[in-house]
């Protein structure tokens, strides 16, 4: 026997209903919310996030050799890594400010590739996974403006550039 299509409505509505009550940004009425974290306890918490750029091997070798002609790319990014995770809640909505007691950041060099890890550490009622995201994500994109100049190709492109593989390695939770 099959459903009507107002059954099948019905049956989407009320799976809808349940999907929504699970949600955890939005209000009963759908709004989105930032969730409330006020009667959750203090934990030490600890994200490890990872990615990389891909450049030309030449591009790598000015790097390593501190001849890109804007600067130490490493230490800019870096920089860049940092203020992108102590501002994550200015721009990713509904993310909590917290407060980070630590980042770490390692740059890792290959042939035609920089894989960057940040660690970012806090004490306090939620995680901070979307902080080291940020991390990597903006240390790469400086990268990216640093060297930006000798990866164009003679009609201006970025063939050879690309950010990939930013995830999540680790999320660690701990009672503080």
């Amino acid at each position: 026997m099959s459903e009507t299509p107002d059954e099948r409505s019905n049956a989407a509505d009320s799976s809808e209903a349940a999907a929504a009550d699970e949600l955890t940004h939005t209000t009963d009425d759908g709004d989105v919310q930032m969730v409330d974290v006020g009667d959750k306890p203090d934990s030490e918490r600890r994200a490890v996030a990872v990615g990389e750029i891909h450049l030309q091997p030449s591009t790598i070798e000015a790097i390593r050799e501190d001849q890109v002609g804007k600067g130490d790319v490493l230490a800019t990014a870096r920089i860049g890594a940092i203020q992108a995770v102590k501002h994550t809640w200015e721009t990713i909505p509904m993310c909590h400010q917290i407060p980070i007691t630590n980042v770490d950041t390692d740059f890792s060099l290959a042939e035609d590739r920089i894989e960057l890890e940040v660690g970012v550490e806090t004490t306090g009622k939620t995680g901070c996974e979307m902080e080291a995201l940020e991390g990597v994500t903006t240390g790469l994109n400086v990268v990216w403006d640093m060297v930006k100049a000798v990866e164009k190709d003679d009609d201006g492109q970025y063939p050879s550039t690309g950010i990939e593989n930013v995830r999540v390695l680790a999320k660690e939770k701990a009672r503080a």
